[in-house]
């Protein structure tokens, strides 16, 4: 919602004419925008040169040497402008935009400095250089959504403590653990220790962790090491726990259940292992595990030295990143290796998921059809769980706008084609948190060496933790030589310890490599052109009113390879099967299709050949039907006599071009049940093919001529499919 003197904020902005301080838009939203301009504007008004959105050591120090204290006494119009407008960026009165420092101005600063906990180190109604600092974030100073009074309360007393410290700046008291809050209680603990402002740092070295050796708290213990450790444990949201000074038996309690739920010795005392665990990802990145995770191949050698080191467990990849170099995945024969030695493995998936840009819904439906077909091959049982792996620093908007998004595909995929298995996560904590909290996994396999991630940072461990990457660490010699992941394991996941037979998968299609495409593209229309009659656009062949091109079709075709490969993998049948209705049915798409779906949307029919693979809502219905019924797939059995089902069936198979496509192979095995042909399969013969292809169609003399026209697309793509086989 716009804020009227948010605008006013913004046209002051707006006023400057000046090389650095750059227009804002006039909206009466606060953002970090309008944060980093006033930033700009004082630098500009302190007469520094270089301007620039980070308030560093260069402007605090200016500030502090020209106005050590900001008040009515200062006499300078646009400082105190900016002042103003920062006020009520910040939800505070600053009176007029007019350059006074009333004595609404003078309130407003007073009791902004109180909720930050440093209105008794800063007494009065002056603006010193760290408030106005903290003055121009995004950082709030009473309670916002998800945080509580209880964690506001210790952020106000580490600002009221530690702000004198040099490299102490006020923390945000908005009830919330975040990445600076947890920083700040490192310092506290720093400053505590005895340590200067030049060796300070706010990150858990060695020095630090030496130190809080010598700090062990237990019950019976008073001051403030209790109140510091009091306060990592309630933001580490333990249950129950409250700010205190005094180590009680109720303390002593929570100590116990916390130290049970990560896995460390349970002695109700804040000892360094706990110490540690409340304070950075790690935790103790000394201690020992069960479980492990590795690119290598774990060899009879190298089982042996790691059971002989304690280890249960091992964690081991599905499948390589296509193009790499590193043969990470699992080797034939291995598992059977690795269970001989009394070690039980849990599957990781990954290929590459290093950015942002990697999660969306295609790519998560993708990869769930991949890591279901691995799975299988490798011999992996019902209920195992699969760890698909998120492996970089994703910021909380990112989570929401393409990790989510790409889960969700995982989990559709995964309910309907492969529900014996479940799904896990490897990620940063509060990746794991957040897609956890939406239903789409059950268990999370934490990335916690990234120590200095964003999403680990100010992060408790997520509730449904079943593997903690702590270290990288060597175990045995020689032969049994091996690097890891030490993890630590919580019992939520076993893991698998015997094995179906390896399936050869050597014969099912792989991923088009598009340096092909043109010439299959040649092909293609070489294809339809001499044999088919069927030009570039428009033509004979039935398809003198198409819209779209051969060119246009089969592009479409090549964006959706992602999608005919999984789902020919998945099913074990021929791409090309896939490939050449769909390409048929994208070419001939015409003024007469759209008409009978503008129908149907208009309420006039019930039902029409929809979508890129033109099916009928009640043929989707009954081809769903059958797969579901078969084993296939899973899913509702829907009624094709019901209009409410047909709608629903019509309406995903019109506006969704995966669903659509994905309901392609149901029809032809439908189809190939209804005419007594077996299953496709990629043993398939060329004319069981041919007359899959045409039932595609529909029967009688159309189909024939369907399939007949199939047949031969079907051996232009299989020429170049065959290449790219496993």
């Amino acid at each position: 919602m716009a804020d009227e003197m948010v605008e006013q904020a913004q046209r002051f902005i707006n006023s400057y004419n000046v090389d650095g301080i750059p227009k804002v838009e006039v909206n009466g939203r606060t953002s970090w925008t309008v944060m980093y301009a006033l930033t700009r504007a004082l630098q500009y008004e302190l007469g520094l040169t270089t301007l620039a959105d980070s308030f560093g050591p260069a402007t605090l120090a200016a500030l502090q040497s020209r106005f050590p204290v900001i008040d009515a006494g200062t006499r300078h119009g646009n400082v105190y402008r900016i002042v103003q407008s920062g006020l009520y960026c910040k939800g505070y009165d600053g009176d007029e935009i007019n350059g006074d420092y009333t004595e609404r101005v003078a309130q407003a600063v007073t009791k902004l400095k109180r909720n930050m906990g440093v209105d008794g180190v800063y007494p009065g109604n002056g603006l010193t250089p760290k408030v106005f600092k903290a003055l121009l974030t995004m950082d709030a100073y009473v309670v916002v959504e998800g945080g509580t009074d209880a964690i506001r309360t210790v952020q106000q007393w580490l600002n009221g403590r530690y702000v004198g410290r040099r490299d102490f700046f006020v923390i945000p008291c908005d009830g919330n653990f975040s990445r600076d809050v947890q920083k700040a209680l490192v310092y506290a603990i720093q400053y505590e220790l005895g340590m200067s402002d030049d060796v300070a740092t706010g990150a858990l070295g060695p020095a630090t962790r030496q130190g809080l050796r010598q700090h062990t708290v237990a019950e019976g213990s008073t001051g403030t090491w209790v109140s510091l450790f009091s306060a990592a444990m309630l933001f580490n949201r333990r249950p129950g726990a409250t700010f205190t000074g005094s180590f009680d038996a109720g303390l002593a309690a929570r100590v116990r259940d916390f130290q049970s739920f990560v896995r460390l010795a349970v002695n109700g005392q804040g000892d360094f292992p706990t110490w540690a665990s409340l304070l950075v990802s790690t935790g103790d990145s000394t201690r020992a595990g069960t479980a492990c995770d590795t690119v290598t191949e774990v060899t009879a050698a190298r089982a042996a030295a790691l059971y002989a080191a304690g280890y249960r467990y091992v964690g081991r990849y599905l499948s390589n990143v296509p193009g790499s170099t590193l043969n990470k995945q699992l080797q034939p024969g291995e598992l059977k290796v690795i269970a001989a030695h009394g070690l039980n493995v849990f599957p990781i998936y990954q290929t590459y998921g290093g950015e942002a840009a990697y999660f969306r819904r295609a790519q998560g439906i993708a990869d769930a059809h991949a890591a279901i077909q691995r799975a299988r091959h490798y011999g992996f049982r019902p209920g195992t769980r699969i760890y698909i792996a998120v492996d970089f620093d994703a910021l909380d908007h990112e989570v929401t706008d393409s990790v989510l998004p790409h889960f969700r595909g995982i989990k559709a995929t995964i309910d309907e084609y492969g529900p014996e298995y479940r799904i896990g996560i490897y990620a940063p904590r509060n990746v794991c948190s957040r897609v956890g909290a939406e239903g789409l996994t059950t268990a999370s396999f934490l990335s916690d060496m990234s120590t200095g991630f964003s999403g680990n940072l100010g992060y408790p461990h997520p509730v449904d933790w079943s593997f903690d990457q702590i270290a990288t660490i060597s175990v045995g010699a020689a032969e049994g030589a091996i690097t890891i992941d030490n993890d630590i394991a919580s019992g939520r996941d076993e893991g698998q310890s015997s094995f179906l037979e390896e399936d050869d998968d050597s014969h099912l299609d792989g991923r088009f490599d598009k340096t092909f495409q043109g010439v299959l593209l040649a092909d293609v229309q070489n294809y339809l052109v001499n044999s088919m009659g069927v030009p570039e656009q428009g033509g004979d062949g039935g398809l003198s009113l198409s819209t779209r091109t051969t060119t246009q079709s089969f592009q479409a075709v090549m964006d959706l390879d992602w999608l005919t490969t999984s789902l020919s993998r998945t099913y074990g049948m021929r791409k090309a099967l896939i490939q050449c209705p769909l390409l048929w049915e994208i070419r001939a798409y015409n003024i007469g299709d759209k008409a009978a779906d503008d129908a149907v949307e208009a309420g006039l029919k019930d039902d029409s050949s929809t979508g890129l693979g033109q099916i009928f809502a009640a043929t989707g219905i009954r081809s769903r039907n059958y797969c579901v019924r078969a084993g296939i797939i899973t899913g509702r059995i829907m009624d094709a006599g019901n209009s409410d089902d047909l709608e629903t069936m019509w309406r995903s198979l019109h506006d969704d071009d995966v669903y659509n496509v994905s309901t392609i192979p149901a029809v032809l095995v439908e189809g190939a049940a209804d005419i007594g042909v077996a299953r496709p399969s990629v043993s398939s013969s060329d004319d069981d093919s041919r007359r899959i292809m045409g039932r595609y169609n529909g029967t009688g003399d159309g189909a024939e001529r369907y399939g007949n026209a199939m047949i031969g697309l079907f051996a232009v793509f299989e020429k170049y499919n065959r290449l790219f086989r496993d």
